[in-house]
């Protein structure tokens, strides 16, 4: 299956996200912050298949780490669906626009997203 990295600065849902994917046999990583996730996705590009990503984080925010990987060559292709308290229009659209594979609010169901992974 695939490897996911998960970036969410509650763990709580880290944990959620990790728990419900590995029951589907998919490898998780985590990274509490953008900062985090980048050097990890930056040392090793060719390790993930997808990134979950969550908008509203400390240091650098999701919109800041989509920008990030969608402008690096070695990552560009990495599809990433955020995923978000924020309930407005306008961030999902700025996410798609910024190169977001899809955009999933929180709190997520599970079978939902799950369902959006095996597309």
């Amino acid at each position: 299956m695939s490897h996911v990295l998960i970036v969410d600065d509650n763990l709580v849902n880290r944990k959620l996200l990790a728990r419900a994917l590995a029951d589907l046999g998919h490898r998780t990583s985590a990274a509490a912050d953008g900062e985090a996730a980048l050097e990890l996705l930056r040392a090793e590009p060719d390790t993930f298949d997808l990134v979950l990503l969550d908008v509203l984080m400390p240091r650098l925010d999701g919109y800041e780490v989509l920008a990030a990987i969608k402008s690096d060559p070695a990552l560009r292709e990495l599809p990433v669906i955020m995923i978000t308290a924020v309930d407005e229009l306008d961030s999902a659209i700025r996410c798609i626009e910024l190169g977001a594979t899809d955009y999933l609010h929180k709190p997520f169901n599970v079978a939902l997203l799950l369902a959006r992974l095996s597309t």
